[in-house]
């Protein structure tokens, strides 16, 4: 089996962008807590925000293949969308030969895990499950690229 990275030598470095989104689904007591500042490890969202930015950092050490960029800007913004549910949107610029959506998706990811791990406390049901906590819906939303 055969496995390397995509050639980019002869590609251009060109300004590049990329955003990604996706949710973490939680009951809704959970989020009036992270509303409230009352998470016992903190404010997650804040948390959320530097754990996506050392994510997109980090994502060539993370996914075998994927080349190091040197990333020019990581904007990542959390809000709580509705009752049940936290969104995160990770946008990444370089200045490069491949693009930035693996460092977008990536960012988003350990964001949301971050909001998981800080809240996951809260979420257990009597029976110590979790019944309704999902991370969900983690796309590209869009893509750029200027010459």
């Amino acid at each position: 089996m055969k496995l390397s990275m995509v050639d980019v030598s002869d590609k251009s470095e060109i300004f590049r962008e990329a955003t990604a989104a996706g949710t973490i689904k939680l009951r809704a007591e959970t989020v009036k807590l992270i509303a409230a500042g009352k998470i016992a490890k903190g404010d997650p969202l804040y948390t959320a925000k530097i754990a996506g930015v050392l994510a997109a950092k980090k994502t060539s050490d993370l996914i075998p293949l994927c080349h190091p960029l040197p990333l020019t800007n990581v904007e990542i913004i959390l809000k709580i969308s509705n009752p049940t549910t936290v969104e995160a949107t990770a946008t990444v610029k370089t200045k490069a030969q491949t693009g930035v959506e693996m460092e977008a998706l990536t960012a988003v990811s350990l964001a949301l895990l971050t909001v998981w791990d800080m809240t996951k406390q809260y979420e257990k049901d009597a029976a110590g499950q979790y019944p309704s906590t999902a991370i969900e819906n983690i796309y590209v939303v869009k893509k750029f690229k200027q010459a």
